[in-house]
């Protein structure tokens, strides 16, 4: 296959090993990415993953109902090539991250910031053996050069597919230690994403919701879940859940 078809022209998809991973084929014919390289993926759950979105296309194909086959393209294709480039876009989140600006008012903003992002920061404390700087405002505070360090050899000790990953956990909560958190099961990618929310939450409850932006937030809270889905299956493990989900 050359890039996106419009319809559908395959009856089965299936999964087969494949130099360096596993492969999906359609009636026997391996996928490629819009480059032309065939499309191999380190870990046959990824791969069944990438069948499974194949295997539920309609006549006409859906590439946003493809969100794993789309990021298995972009590693292949783009992070693979520039992967400097994107580990330093990445890594500039923590010099300005989300859970270490806080509200100056209402108390009550300043209460639930604390209670979502707290307990992150100590985490990373911990994790990382510098506290971050919290910061009350919106003026820049530097990190701890230490902690900024260690943060990123994290980043740059991930491979090709768990960076493309990484990228849209950080992007879409514009926070590094809440991807992080992810990568490290500090706690469900769902409650993470949650906290990543807290102030666009309370603005919306003082001047109420909007039909678009409620939209859009639909849309990054569905592909921060992807990415986390995508980087457990490159781990040979589900995306955790909730007990009784």
């Amino acid at each position: 296959m050359s890039g996106w078809v419009k319809k559908r022209f395959w009856a089965q998809a299936e999964v087969c090993a494949a130099e360096g991973g596993f492969t999906v084929t359609l009636d026997g014919r391996a996928v490629k990415t819009p480059g032309k390289a065939v499309l191999v993926v380190p870990t046959e759950a990824v791969a069944d993953l990438i069948a499974a979105e194949f295997q539920a296309q309609a006549e006409v194909l859906d590439p946003n109902a493809m969100p794993i086959t789309r990021a298995a393209n972009s590693a292949i294709d783009k992070v693979s090539v520039a992967r400097t480039e994107v580990t330093e876009l990445i890594t500039a989140y923590g010099d300005s991250d989300l859970v270490c600006y806080r509200a100056d008012g209402p108390e009550a903003l300043i209460a639930r910031e604390a209670r979502a992002w707290d307990p992150l920061v100590e985490w990373a404390a911990q994790r990382y053996g510098q506290r971050p700087v919290i910061r009350t405002g919106i003026v820049h505070a530097a990190q701890p050069p230490a902690l900024l360090n260690s943060m990123r050899a994290d980043v740059e000790a991930l491979s090709v597919f768990e960076l493309t990953a990484f990228h849209d956990l950080v992007s879409m909560t514009g926070s590094l230690i809440i991807a992080l958190a992810v990568l490290g099961q500090f706690a469900l990618p769902e409650d993470l994403w949650i906290a990543s929310r807290v102030d666009e939450e309370w603005q919306a409850e003082q001047w109420g919701s909007d039909e678009i932006a409620d939209a859009l937030t639909a849309g990054r809270k569905q592909a921060f879940l992807d990415a986390a889905r995508l980087y457990f299956a490159l781990q040979h493990k589900s995306i955790p859940a909730r007990a009784g989900q």
